[in-house]
């Protein structure tokens, strides 16, 4: 059984006199976490053409799992009783999920919403489920991850302002629901569980700032910056960022949700965001563009054909890049071969936790905002402005 988790939760370690860059340590029961860390998406409890062992491989020491789709399949009390998430994937590091809010808004078409949680469709077989504040926090009581996520609210971008302010007052709520269930109801795995909030607000500071004061007032151990992503400018989500981050708590980790690229990321991280999550390293990996230090490489541009040299990025030290040419890369994924998609994923992961890796290294020793301009000149030209991903599926 993993040992107790060690107190505090969070420790910051390091802060970026030129930014709002920071390090720290979250501490969990299946280990430590150092920040910013980047978590790969495993929407179905497992990261899509990667083994754990990969995982491990390639630097990663959290995942991220999807309460939506597992409450559908195979249904979380199943993985209860496999003994929680860690058991039934075979992974023994730290885990989150998230409330299943995202989905089920992001699938409005088959859901229905009223205050006491939403009513939707399955999108496997048509299966009414249902969702509420408590029964979020019961799923992912049987799915036992090590940070959970409260039931909010996520707003679509074209929603109205008053559809907006409406959509923060219900996330407040429901987020004490959710809190009050959290302290009610017992673990079902022999180790404790940590809840974050999630501050909505879309594009309004000032629903924002409304929203997240309320939620600072529940004391939670970490907080999440939701709603974003999904359709704003880059300039947008840059400011709205810094401004959400800038009210948080020093003293406890801010993850914001579903972003995005290597740029975004790293902008990001210069705005006070420990925690990323998004599909983006997973998903363009199976479309066959993979991220390098001097932007983004579509492998099947013809100019790969004859190109013998090993490797996506001569300085990567993956086992893609240590084996194989770009010619024999582009080869696999023009042929269809399943090799392709585990090799350009196991890349695109290991430069994501490669790029996180060398982010907390510049912090510690003073350097990041020197280190991250130079970067980000490298791969800005080449790099889509990006955005959250619903599944990575």
């Amino acid at each position: 059984m993993p040992g107790e988790s060690q107190s505090p939760f969070f420790e910051l370690k390091s802060a970026d006199k030129n930014s709002g860059a920071r390090s720290g340590i979250v501490r969990t029961a299946h280990g430590e976490i150092a920040t910013p860390v980047f978590m790969p998406v495993g929407t179905q409890a497992t990261v899509k053409a990667l083994s754990p062992a990969e995982l491990e491989e390639c630097g990663s020491t959290m995942l991220l799992a999807n309460t939506y789709h597992l409450h559908l399949r195979p249904g979380d009390e199943l993985v209860g009783r496999a003994g929680g998430l860690h058991q039934f994937e075979s992974w023994p590091h730290p885990l989150l999920t998230d409330s299943g809010g995202f989905q089920v808004f992001s699938l409005r078409d088959i859901s229905k919403v009223t205050e006491d949680g939403v009513w939707f469709q399955s999108y496997i077989d048509g299966s009414k489920h249902f969702f509420s504040p408590e029964r979020s926090i019961e799923i992912q009581r049987n799915l036992g991850a090590d940070i959970i996520m409260m039931f909010d609210e996520c707003p679509p971008s074209t929603a109205e302002p008053s559809q907006v302010s409406a959509a923060v007052e219900r996330t407040v709520r429901w987020a004490r629901r959710c809190f009050d269930a959290h302290n009610r109801l017992a673990f079902v795995h022999e180790y404790p569980q940590s809840l974050f909030a999630i501050v909505q607000g879309g594009t309004d500071k000032v629903l924002r700032e409304r929203c997240g004061r309320q939620l600072i007032e529940l004391g939670t151990p970490g907080y999440a910056i939701g709603g974003l992503a999904v359709g704003e400018s880059t300039q947008e989500l840059y400011d709205l960022t810094a401004f959400t981050a800038s009210m948080l708590p020093e003293d406890k980790p801010r993850y914001l949700m579903g972003v995005g690229t290597p740029e975004n990321i790293l902008e990001c991280i210069s705005r006070g965001i420990d925690m990323f999550d998004c599909v983006m390293p997973t998903r363009n990996a199976r479309n066959g563009t993979v991220f390098s230090w001097k932007g983004k490489v579509n492998i099947r541009n013809a100019c790969h054909a004859e190109d013998f040299s090993r490797g996506i990025d001569v300085s990567c030290g993956c086992y893609t890049c240590r084996k194989f040419s770009r010619s024999y890369l582009r080869h696999l994924f023009m042929a269809g071969e399943i090799l392709s998609l585990r090799l350009l994923t196991l890349h695109n992961v290991y430069f994501y936790q490669e790029l996180m890796a060398k982010a907390r290294h510049n912090i510690a020793v003073g350097s990041f905002s020197s280190w991250s301009k130079t970067v980000l000149a490298a791969l800005q030209p080449a790099l889509p402005t990006a955005g959250n991903g619903d599944v990575d599926g």
